[in-house]
C-alpha cells in the first residue's frame, strides 16, 4: 500500500497523549463545526478554532460582507487554460497570502470535478474536461496554497460534475471509469499533499458520498490520505452511516447529524470508538499543520504588495486568454489608432467571476472599457456603445446608482426590525445584495432602503430577492407585495442567489425615488435579501444601428459579449449554449459593417459562436478576475501574447456535442458514455467541434518537425518524448506542445486518443526548440475491474504530438514491454 503523508505533525505519541485527555463527548464535539465557518476549539489541548473559507477564485473569509474585499483571481476554467503549473502555483501562493491576511486556515479549493458536458452550470469553477490536465493543474494549486501554512481542500469528491438535483442525484458510473477519469485528479491532489478532501452532496452507485466506502478505499487506504475528510455544507443526511464511513468533519455547525446521537451510537456499539478516535487524530494533525495546535507554522507566505498582486493577476488574465481565431487583425497597433469603438454591455459591466458560494467582493474591477482606455491614453478617442440587451437580469443596487436615505452617502440603509416594526439595527451598506444581514435577538424583518438616482426616464424594473413575505414601496406607494415560497433546499439558492421578484415602476431622470424593500424572516428560508434595479431596456433596432455606426466610424472595433448570472451559476445547469439577449445579432451586424472586428467572449465555459467565421478575431477571456480589463488590453495591443489553450472542447452547436445529459431520471444519472467525455467523445464519434481541446493561437506560427520516442519503454515506468518545433512567424512566442497516446489494438476498450503529457517552449522567429514531454507511467495503465487493480498492457502504442487534440501532425510508435 502506498502511503503519502499529507501534513506536518507532532510525533504520534504526542497526538495519542492529547487524544487520551478527551472524553467521548469532547471528541464528538470536535467533529462538528462550531459555526458556519469555524471548527470547535478545545482549550484543554491548546486547540483553537480553525477557520474555513470558500475558494477557488478568492478568499472571502467568514462572512458575506461587501465591505470585506478580497483579491479576485481568474476563474478555475481560466487557470485550466494556462497549461502552466508554475504560474498556477504562484496564484495558489496568492490565495495563501489572502487566507493568512483574513485569518483563514483552510481554503476550499481546488475544485477537481470535470467538464463532463458543456451544459455544466459550474464549468467556471472546474479546470477542464481532461483528468490529466485537471490533475496537474489541481496539484499545482494545492502546492501553492500549502507552501505557506494554509490547507487546501480538494472538492467535490467525487462525480459531482453537474448541478441539476445535485443534493440528491445518484451517479451511476463503473469502477474503471471512476478510477481512470473522475478519481484521477483527487489521487494527484493526495500525491501533492492535500490536507483536506471535501465529500460532495451527490451519491455514487447508491450511496451518498458522505457515507461512501470510496472515502476509505481508495482515498484513505490505497492512496494513504492522512488528512481530514469534510462534508460539503449540509451534505450529511444520516449520522450513523457517515460516522461509520471515513468522513471526519461535518459542516456547518453547531447543529449536525452527529452530536449526542453519535455519542449514544458509540456507547451502544453501533459506531466503533476507534472510528471516532481516527477522526479526531486527523483533525489534530490538520490543526498542527495550520498552526491551530502547538507552534504556528514558520512557512508564512512572503508579503505581497497590492501592486505586485495586481501584476500577477493581470499577467494571469493575459496568459489564460485563448485566441480562438485571428485573420491577421491582432495585435492592434496603437500608433495607427485615432478612434476605437468598444461595443457591448459586457465591456462596461463584465462578468469577472461565476455565480454561487465561491463568490467574493473584489477590491476593484478593471473593466474591458477601462483597460482599453488606460492602455491607449488620451491621444485615442474610445467610444463605448452598449448595443441591444444582453439578456442579463437586473443587477443589485450599487453605490453609483443610489444613496443612503439617512446619510446621503452612496449606498443603501440596512435595517432590521422586530415584529412590531421597532428598529433593532440600522447601518450604512454599500449595495443591495445583503446575504448575511446581522440578526439581533427578536429580528423579524430585513429592510433595505435607498434613494434611487435614475439616469434615464421610463419604466424601470425593481426587484426584491428572498423567500416569504416580500414587498417594495416607491415613494411610500406599494409597488410589489406578496408571499413567495421556497422551492428548493439548495444552499446556493437559499443563501446566495435567492430568486428575485420584480415589478415595473415609472421613474424620471434626475428625480430621486425612495425605494424600500422588506423581507420577513421565516424558519428554514435563510436571511439573504437582495434589491435590484434595471433601467428601461434600449430599443433594439436603435441600439444595433448605433453600434454599426460606431464601428464604421472607428479605426478599430472591439465587441465584448458574454454569459449572464442566469446561465452560469452554482445550483443550476445550463439549458442551452446561447449567449443570450441580442448578442449574436449584435456581432453579426457589426462584423458585416466592419469585417476586422475583434470579438471578445466573456464566459466561464463553452458558448455557441455562430458568427465566428465572420469576425476578424475571436478572443476568449473567461471570467478573468479583477484585473481582466488590463490583461485584455495587454493582449489586444500586443504587449502580451494570448497564452491560453482550451481546457475544454467547444461545440459549434449544442446538438453536435456527444455528451449533454445532466438531468437525472428517477434520481439516477447514468454516465453511459464511460471513458469518453470531452475530446475523447468527439474523436470516438468522428465529429469535428468548433474548437478542439488544447486549441489556442498566439501571435506567431509554429511548424512541428520532429518526434523522438525512446527505444526501450518499460510498463510501469515513466518515459520522455521529445518534440522539435520551429517558430515560423515574425514574433517571439510560446507554444504548448501536447502529446497524446492511442492503442494498442484489442481489449480493453480505450479512447481513440488521450492526453499523456505536455510542455511549453518559447522561441524567437526562425528558432527551433525541443519540448521534452514527460509521460508518467499512469498514462499507459488501465483499471482491470476483474482484478480491482491497475494493469499496463505491453505492445505498440501510437504517440501523437501537436498543438491540440484535433491537430496532431506528428506520429510515432512506442513499443512498451513488460518489466523484467
Amino acid at each position: 500500500m502506498r502511503r503519502h503523508l499529507t501534513e506536518k505533525t507532532d510525533d504520534e505519541a504526542e497526538r495519542e497523549r492529547l487524544l487520551g485527555k478527551l472524553t467521548l463527548r469532547e471528541k464528538v464535539r470536535l467533529l462538528t463545526g462550531a459555526t458556519t465557518w469555524r471548527t470547535a476549539a478545545e482549550p484543554a489541548l491548546g486547540l483553537r478554532e480553525m477557520v474555513l473559507s470558500d475558494g477557488p477564485a478568492g478568499v472571502r473569509g467568514q462572512s458575506w460582507d461587501e465591505r470585506d474585499t478580497a483579491l479576485l483571481l481568474p476563474s478555475a476554467s481560466a487557470l485550466g487554460a494556462l497549461w502552466d503549473e508554475e504560474r498556477v502555483e504562484r496564484l495558489g501562493g496568492l490565495l495563501a497570502a489572502e487566507a493568512r491576511r483574513k485569518g483563514v486556515d483552510v481554503v476550499l479549493a481546488p475544485t477537481l470535478n470535470l467538464h463532463r458536458t458543456p451544459l455544466g452550470g459550474r464549468h467556471f469553477e472546474c479546470f477542464s474536461e481532461d483528468p490529466e490536465l485537471t490533475a496537474r493543474t489541481g496539484a499545482a494549486l494545492v502546492r501553492g496554497i500549502q507552501a505557506h501554512g494554509v490547507a487546501a481542500a480538494a472538492k467535490h469528491y467525487v462525480a459531482n460534475d453537474s448541478e441539476t438535483d445535485r443534493l440528491t442525484v445518484d451517479v451511476r458510473v463503473s469502477e474503471r471509469v471512476l478510477r481512470e477519469v473522475y478519481l484521477a485528479p483527487f489521487e494527484a491532489a493526495v500525491e501533492a499533499g492535500v490536507r483536506v478532501v471535501m465529500a460532495g452532496y451527490n451519491g455514487v452507485d447508491g450511496t451518498t458520498m458522505t457515507a461512501s466506502s470510496l472515502l476509505d478505499e481508495p482515498l484513505k487506504g490505497e492512496w494513504g490520505f492522512a488528512g481530514v475528510v469534510v462534508s460539503d455544507w449540509g451534505a450529511v443526511r444520516s449520522g450513523e452511516p457517515a460516522a461509520r464511513a471515513a468522513l471526519d468533519l461535518t459542516m456547518p455547525g453547531p447543529e449536525s447529524a452527529w452530536g449526542e446521537g453519535l455519542v449514544r451510537a458509540v456507547e451502544e456499539g453501533r459506531v466503533p470508538r476507534d472510528a471516532v478516535d481516527d477522526k479526531v487524530r486527523r483533525l489534530l494533525g490538520l490543526a498542527t499543520a495550520c498552526g491551530a495546535l502547538g507552534e504556528p507554522p514558520e512557512d508564512a507566505p512572503p508579503a505581497t504588495g497590492r501592486s505586485e498582486a495586481h501584476a500577477l493577476l493581470r499577467g494571469a488574465a493575459a496568459a489564460s486568454a485563448v485566441l480562438l481565431g485571428n485573420r491577421g487583425v491582432l495585435p492592434l497597433d496603437p500608433a495607427r489608432l485615432r478612434t476605437v469603438a468598444v461595443i457591448g454591455a459586457h465591456a462596461a459591466l463584465p462578468r469577472v467571476q461565476g455565480g454561487g458560494s465561491a463568490g467574493v467582493f473584489p477590491e476593484r474591477v478593471v473593466t474591458p472599457l477601462e483597460g482599453i482606455r488606460a492602455a491607449l491614453g488620451d491621444g485615442v478617442r474610445v467610444v463605448h456603445v452598449p448595443g441591444p440587451s444582453a439578456g442579463a437580469p437586473a443587477a443589485p443596487l450599487t453605490p453609483d446608482l443610489c444613496a443612503d436615505p439617512v446619510t446621503g452617502d452612496p449606498g443603501v440603509r440596512l435595517r432590521v426590525l422586530d415584529a412590531a416594526g421597532r428598529e433593532l439595527l440600522s447601518e450604512h451598506r454599500l449595495g443591495g445584495r445583503q446575504l448575511e444581514p446581522p440578526l439581533p435577538p427578536g429580528a423579524h424583518t430585513v429592510e433595505i432602503a435607498a434613494l434611487l438616482l435614475p439616469g434615464v426616464s421610463g419604466l424601470w424594473t425593481l426587484g426584491v430577492g428572498g423567500f416569504g413575505r416580500l414587498s417594495i414601496t416607491v415613494d411610500e406607494r406599494v409597488a410589489l407585495k406578496g408571499e413567495f415560497g421556497k422551492e428548493t433546499d439548495d444552499p446556493a439558492v437559499v443563501h446566495v442567489n435567492p430568486p428575485v421578484h420584480g415589478t415595473a415602476v415609472r421613474l424620471t431622470a434626475g428625480r430621486a425615488a425612495r425605494v424600500v424593500a422588506r423581507r420577513e424572516l421565516a424558519p428554514g428560508t435563510g436571511r439573504a435579501t437582495v434589491v435590484t434595479a434595471a433601467p428601461p431596456p434600449p430599443d433594439d433596432g436603435t441600439a444595433l444601428a448605433d453600434a454599426v455606426r460606431a464601428a464604421r466610424d472607428a479605426d478599430a472595433t472591439i465587441v465584448v459579449v458574454g454569459t449572464t448570472e442566469d446561465s452560469e451559476s452554482e445550483g443550476r445547469d445550463r439549458t442551452d449554449l446561447g449567449l443570450g439577449g441580442h448578442q449574436d445579432e449584435l456581432v453579426r451586424a457589426v462584423t458585416a459593417a466592419e469585417p476586422r472586428t475583434v470579438v471578445v467572449v466573456n464566459s466561464g465555459g463553452p458558448v455557441e459562436l455562430p458568427w465566428r467565421a465572420a469576425a476578424g478575431a475571436v478572443l476568449l477571456t473567461w471570467f478573468p478576475g479583477q484585473e481582466g480589463g488590463a490583461g485584455l488590453a495587454d493582449v489586444l495591443f500586443g504587449r502580451a501574447e494570448p497564452g491560453g489553450r482550451l481546457p475544454t472542447t467547444w461545440p459549434a452547436t449544442l446538438a453536435d456535442a456527444p455528451v449533454t445529459r445532466t438531468r437525472p431520471e428517477d434520481g439516477l444519472l447514468d454516465y453511459t458514455e464511460g471513458l469518453h467525455i470531452g475530446y475523447r467523445a468527439w474523436a470516438r464519434h468522428d465529429r469535428a467541434p468548433a474548437y478542439w481541446f488544447g486549441h489556442g493561437l498566439g501571435f506567431t506560427t509554429w511548424a512541428y518537425e520532429g518526434l523522438g520516442v525512446p527505444d526501450d519503454i518499460v510498463a510501469g515506468e515513466p518515459f520522455t518524448v521529445r518534440v522539435e518545433v520551429r517558430n515560423t512567424g515574425r514574433r517571439r512566442g510560446r507554444e504548448v506542445v501536447q502529446v497524446y497516446l492511442a492503442g494498442p489494438p484489442g481489449p480493453p476498450d480505450r479512447p481513440e486518443r488521450w492526453l499523456a503529457g505536455y510542455a511549453a517552449v518559447s522561441a524567437e522567429p526562425g528558432e527551433r526548440a525541443t519540448a521534452s514531454v514527460r509521460i508518467p507511467a499512469r498514462a499507459l495503465r488501465h483499471w482491470a475491474e476483474d482484478e480491482h487493480a491497475w494493469r499496463t498492457r505491453p505492445g505498440a502504442y501510437r504517440v501523437l504530438a501537436g498543438r491540440s487534440a484535433g491537430a496532431l501532425p506528428l506520429t510515432a510508435i512506442a513499443l512498451v514491454r513488460a518489466p523484467g
